[in-house]
């Protein structure tokens, strides 16, 4: 009877920590967004993390009679990547993202994980910057 139940609460942990990676840490999705940065602030009640909003050229219909632009709403674990962004609102970015199942409250508010930039552009004058 005891090994039966040892043998159970090992398959329970194991399940659980499967659970947990697959929900949290395992890469569902990658790739680069690009559009103009709205803003990238630094919010928390008890962590304190990086969130930032990519408006992406383009329109889209949710409904008939209403009309809003493509938005990327992430949050940024790197702190030299976030401070670029904050100093740069405004300006055209490409930047690389992890998607993940879950929010992780130490990761930020959103499933989209930024981690890098790919590229910077001032939309006046349309010259790379980075």
């Amino acid at each position: 009877m005891r090994k039966l139940l040892r043998i159970l609460i090992v398959l329970v942990l194991a399940g659980l920590a499967i659970f947990i990676y697959v929900k949290f840490y395992f890469v569902l999705g990658e790739g680069v967004k690009s559009g103009e940065l709205n803003y990238c602030v630094k919010k928390g009640y008890l962590f304190k993390t990086y969130e930032g909003k990519l408006i992406q050229t383009g329109i889209r219909s949710l409904s008939p009679s209403r009309i809003q632009s493509y938005e990327f709403e992430f949050s940024v674990t790197n702190e030299r990547v976030a401070k670029i962004l904050m100093a740069n609102s405004g300006m055209e970015f490409d930047l690389y993202y992890k998607e993940y199942n879950g929010v992780i409250p130490w990761r930020g508010f959103s499933r989209y994980v930024v981690d890098s930039i790919v590229s910077m552009k001032d939309p006046r004058t349309g010259r790379l910057i980075r």
